[in-house]
């Protein structure tokens, strides 16, 4: 099986032509402002609620562990409870996230369990170490602790603006035996005004612990402008090398498709031209045959030229869309193709362009080399507004990601558009090519 997400290495000696990468720009961390009134008591609201199911569910997550540990001497029944527990703490991170970006908008994407590349009982394995040490999981899970142990001390400050009232209010009712904390007594006014300096230190702790709350979660969600222009350094630099070796691989493919397919035909053209003007004088008819045969072998490198030109730029793409262009593509295709495309709405043209040359070399591989009988294309908008592809041949498998090869401009070509490629082609088949790009790129 491989598995492509990352740009091959250069071939030596070569030399890049300069591409002009995608323009990007630079996302700043949102100004959240804690202190609102409206998100102090939502934040309030929060940590009263957590204190009460927050213990709850932590005892309920060491006791998966703790059963999980202790039943490992059974060998499937402890490594279930554990893989249990490991999901268990995805939902609690999962919930989590959700929960601080519905409180303070922090614009989180939605925690998405993490999936090996790899296939079969190793990757069902290698599934679940990921998902057991996903960084982002525990870093909520973290959060989820933290806020619930904030959320018990809010509880116990309720309970003294609850006590601070009662005490407040207690000589209307002629309670005379007042005392703080049930020892010291409390005669004559200094009751109310014991009762009032509660109220006042309870909700101001309370408003304290909220504004806390706000500023710990925005501290362990969102990077800091630091990280984050540094990280899209990485990812402007990851682009920039994406488009360069996109147009290597592409100079490449044209120079080989003329310098094997079109010109020995041009050649051959000309020669058998040559060959007809020495005999039109001597012998007509064989110099009308010889003719013949270059008009046939000019209409056939007619046709290689267009479809190299189809190759570099298809029109139907940019006039009709991803469908029309899908369908176009299908109907050349060798061998036969089901499409299910379902597209809301027209994406970004770098978009549509990196998922068509994708699927168009996909279905060009799968007919040259893994002698499939058949194939399948899907294509989605996914609700992140990322364009989605998935090709799947029942050939032979066992593909590889070469430089300057097919797969290598697939990888290229996507990585150039922002997106992300995975390549799964284990021997005996099927390969399967996923590709996600961004609709606004």
């Amino acid at each position: 099986m491989t598995t492509a997400s990352v740009l091959p290495p250069p071939p030596p000696g070569a030399s890049a032509p300069r591409v002009e990468a995608p323009a990007t720009t630079v996302a700043v961390p949102p100004k959240v402002r804690v202190t609102s009134f409206r998100r102090i008591a939502g934040a309030a609201a929060h940590l009263a609620a957590l204190g009460v199911v927050g213990p709850a569910v932590f005892t309920a997550l060491f006791s998966l562990f703790g059963s999980g540990f202790g039943l490992l001497p059974a060998l499937l029944i402890g490594v279930v409870v554990l893989v249990g527990f490991v999901y268990a703490l995805f939902a609690v991170a999962w919930f989590e996230r959700a929960r601080v970006d519905g409180l303070y908008g922090l614009g989180l994407t939605g925690l998405r369990p993490r999936r090996s590349p790899k296939t079969g009982f190793v990757g069902v394995l290698h599934t679940i170490w990921l998902q057991a040490i996903d960084p982002l999981q525990w870093r909520a899970v973290a959060s989820f602790a933290i806020s619930t142990v904030l959320g018990l001390l809010t509880i116990t400050a309720i309970s003294i603006v609850s006590w601070g009232i009662g005490v407040a209010i207690s000589p209307i009712f002629g309670w005379s035996d007042t005392r703080l904390f049930g020892i010291l007594p409390l005669p004559g006014i200094a009751a109310p005004l014991t009762g009032v300096a509660a109220i006042v230190v309870a909700l101001g702790a309370i408003v304290g612990l909220a504004v806390l709350h706000g500023v710990i979660v925005r501290a362990m969600f969102v990077p800091s402008r630091e990280a984050q222009l540094l990280e899209q350094a990485r990812t402007s630099d990851t682009r920039r090398a994406g488009a360069v070796r996109a147009a290597e691989v592409e100079r490449t493919r044209i120079e080989r498709d003329l310098h094997d397919g079109v010109q020995p035909r041009l050649v051959s053209i000309g020669m058998t031209l040559g060959l007809a003007q020495t005999k039109i004088d001597d012998d007509p008819e064989a110099a009308k045959a010889l003719v013949a045969e270059a008009h046939a072998s000019t209409k056939s490198a007619i046709t290689e030229l267009r479809q190299l030109a189809r190759g570099i730029h298809a029109s139907v793409l940019e006039d009709r869309g991803l469908d029309a262009a899908l369908s176009a593509l299908a109907s050349r295709s060798h061998i036969p193709v089901t499409l299910d495309v379902r597209l809301p709405r027209r994406c970004g043209r770098a978009a549509e362009e990196a998922v068509y040359f994708a699927i168009a070399e996909t279905l060009t591989n799968a007919a040259k080399h893994s002698r499939a009988a058949a194939c399948r294309v899907d294509v989605r908008v996914r609700d992140d507004g990322s364009l989605w592809a998935r090709v799947e041949d029942d050939g032979l498998g066992g593909a590889r990601v070469v430089p300057g090869g097919g797969l290598d401009g697939i990888v290229n070509r996507v990585t150039a558009a922002g997106g992300t490629a995975r390549i799964d082609s284990p021997q005996g088949g099927p390969t399967t090519v996923e590709v996600n790009v961004p609709c606004a790129s």
